[in-house]
This record gives C-alpha cells, sequence and structure tokens, in this order.
C-alpha cells in the first residue's frame, strides 16, 4: 500500500487536481482496506501521538466505516473490534461501546 495508485486516489492524471488531492490527503482522508476474510487494516496513529489523538482517529475510523456500509448488507456489520500495534499483541474492544461513543462524537 506503500506505492502510488490510482484507484487510491493518489496518482494524478491532470496536473489541475493536483491541488485538490494534496489538500484531501493533508485534510486526514480517511482510507482503510479490507482482506478476502473480511478484516479491515487501517492506520489509526503512530507513536508520537498521545491516547487522545490516537481515540479520535479510532472513533473516527470506526464511524466511517459505520457510514460506508452498503444499503443491501443486513444485520451486524461490525462484530468484533480489534486494535494492535505493528508487531503487538491485538486488545478486544467492546464493539458496542466503540459504535456508541464514535456515533456520539460524529454528531
Amino acid at each position: 500500500g506503500l506505492m502510488p495508485n490510482p484507484r487510491s486516489g493518489t496518482v494524478v492524471r491532470e496536473v489541475e487536481d493536483l491541488p485538490g488531492v494534496i489538500r484531501e490527503l493533508k485534510g486526514g482522508r480517511v482510507e482503510f482496506r479490507n482482506d478476502r476474510t473480511g478484516n479491515v487494516h487501517v492506520t489509526v496513529g503512530k507513536k508520537s501521538f498521545d491516547p487522545g489523538q490516537i481515540e479520535t482517529n479510532l472513533l473516527a475510523v470506526v464511524d466511517a466505516i459505520v457510514r460506508s456500509k452498503p444499503s443491501g448488507i443486513k444485520g451486524i456489520y461490525c462484530r468484533t473490534l480489534t486494535v494492535a500495534t505493528s508487531m503487538g499483541p491485538a486488545i478486544p474492544l467492546d464493539v458496542n461501546d466503540a459504535l456508541a461513543q464514535a456515533a456520539r462524537v460524529s454528531q
């Protein structure tokens, strides 16, 4: 995911579109992907972030995932939420609590 890719919007074909793409990237565009089994992989912070910033980013990501749910999908969309560092152990989160907090933050 590090190479420029036209599908992710990091390759600009027209020079006139470049300032808009740069503004969007610097503005904090949320971009996530999932694998074949439905797991979503997304970066929510860096080592230099304080815990409040990571929590805010995590809730924004959860809200973006819930908002991107296709209308044809019925039932539970997020079954589990787990946070992990790149090479560290995973920490499970309470899904209902995270969804409620994300909904409150987005309003």
